[in-house]
């Protein structure tokens, strides 16, 4: 079992969870300075098509790195079943099976990036001055794949075991490591594009390869022996549990994709002002994105020790700690969103047209806090059929059509489109409030 400190079933629901958020919370702060260093760079040393195509390559690489994520959620919520039911026996199988299979993805996964690169780029529609370095960018990430899949995978293992300090550590040498490669490749080389995804590269095999051999270094809470990776039973379990979450990201990147080339068609200076907000946006998601991920540990171990009222007060917490920060993120991202992407770029066409996505996009700080809350919780118990139904019907009845229809308008305003985000993020709450009461009413919720 985790030391009390990273056991979930016991102790101040508040003090607990905020004390394993905190260190997700800088780890995805820390993850999200990672990417958007490359956006700052390229920015001030490189040029406004280099924004674009690192924004648009990003957002193809970040399909698969959220939808491995997702995947890889299906571990950390076997593993903390595991330890709430006493069966640490267990969870080195588990590890075993996770290292098996995303290994085997990661090849596959390059394959396709590296062969499929510019029809890739000419689906999302990249701006003709930004198409070469689109596929330029996602080709070498794509050849490094396999340590952007491995750092998610670690990440995923520790959380499992109720460790969200490791993690943090993790990230924050990638960080490093990325801004000394930006700086050299692209303020001193003038790479551009090149240099950015290089130094993305880098920065992850070398947190990799450090946090190995810190992890070596570190007795984990479970015995992890050789003959564990392979193709094993456990993996069945972990891929049922994460397959629904992986599905439901994959979907949900596929519509940011698809938002970022309905911006694409409206030109160099959208292109690229979008770009600049979607790194601002990563950080108004920090809050609710370390909501989630925590609340799917602390559940997943409250139901395995059987303690469903626990898990339920757990959740409710978590609405309140985000949603209060959430009020202040979303009026300063609504009123100063020309301050934030000032950070970013001295183009002032590519100032303006980021601040007019982000006056739409602001309420999103809020209501996700919300949502991420309860998904978290039935990540927790995984009910991830659940939570993937209702991000496709918030994609696809809402976040698609809306931006869509808001795209081709005269005039097309970026406010409009980047609104979308939010009223879909209402009616997903509305629909995980009635799937809560209905569960409820079932009795299919308590012990």
């Amino acid at each position: 079992m985790p030391d009390n400190k990273n056991d979930f079933t016991q102790g101040n629901i508040v003090t607990k969870l905020l004390k394993f958020m905190i260190p997700i919370l800088g780890a995805l702060i820390l993850q999200a300075m990672y990417g958007a260093v490359d956006i700052l760079v390229v920015g001030q040393f490189g040029t406004t098509a280099g924004i674009s195509g690192v924004s648009t390559g990003s957002s193809i690489v970040n399909l698969v790195t959220f939808t491995i994520t997702g995947l890889s959620m299906g571990v950390t919520v076997l593993m903390g079943r595991y330890f709430g039911e006493k069966k640490e026996d267990k969870v080195g199988q588990v590890v075993g099976g996770a290292i098996f299979l995303f290994i085997l993805l990661s090849v596959i996964i390059a394959v396709i990036m590296l062969v499929c690169a510019r029809p890739l780029a000419v689906l999302m529609q990249a701006p003709e001055e930004a198409l070469d370095l689109t596929v330029l960018y996602v080709r070498i990430c794509g050849g490094g794949i396999f340590f952007i899949i491995a750092y998610n995978v670690i990440s995923s293992i520790s959380r499992g075991i109720g460790d969200s300090s490791m993690p943090l550590v993790f990230v924050g040498i990638a960080c490093i490591a990325n801004i000394l490669g930006d700086l050299l490749f692209i303020a001193v080389f003038k790479w551009n594009v090149a240099g950015a995804a290089l130094a993305t590269v880098i920065a992850q095999a070398i947190s990799v390869i450090l946090s190995i051999i810190i992890i070596r270094k570190r007795k984990p809470p479970f015995t992890m022996k050789k003959e564990y990776i392979r193709f094993s039973p456990e993996i069945k379990k972990f891929v049922k549990i994460g397959t629904p979450i992986a599905f439901q990201e994959i979907l949900t990147q596929l519509s940011f994709l698809a938002l970022c080339a309905f911006i694409n068609r409206l030109g160099l200076d959208a292109s690229s002002g979008y770009g600049v907000a979607n790194k601002i946006v990563s950080f108004v998601m920090l809050v609710p994105g370390a909501l989630m991920q925590s609340m799917a540990s602390f559940v997943a171990q409250n139901v395995g020790a059987g303690l469903e009222k626990r898990a339920k007060k757990a959740m409710v917490t978590g609405m309140l700690i985000g949603g209060s920060i959430g009020i202040f993120i979303t009026f300063f991202s609504f009123f100063r969103g020309d301050l934030l992407a000032g950070i970013f770029s001295n183009d002032a066409a590519v100032i303006m047209r980021a601040a007019e996505y982000l006056r739409g996009f602001a309420p999103e700080a809020t209501v996700t806090a919300i949502l991420f809350s309860f998904i978290g919780y039935y990540n927790g118990h995984s009910k991830t059929v659940f939570v993937m139904i209702q991000g496709i019907a918030q994609t696809f009845l809402v976040r698609l059509p809306m931006s869509y229809i808001m795209s081709i308008q005269p005039e097309a305003s970026l406010t409009m489109i980047g609104l979308a985000a939010p009223c879909a993020t209402v009616f997903g709450i509305l629909i995980n409030v009635t799937y809560f009461i209905i569960l409820n009413k079932k009795g299919k919720l308590e012990n």
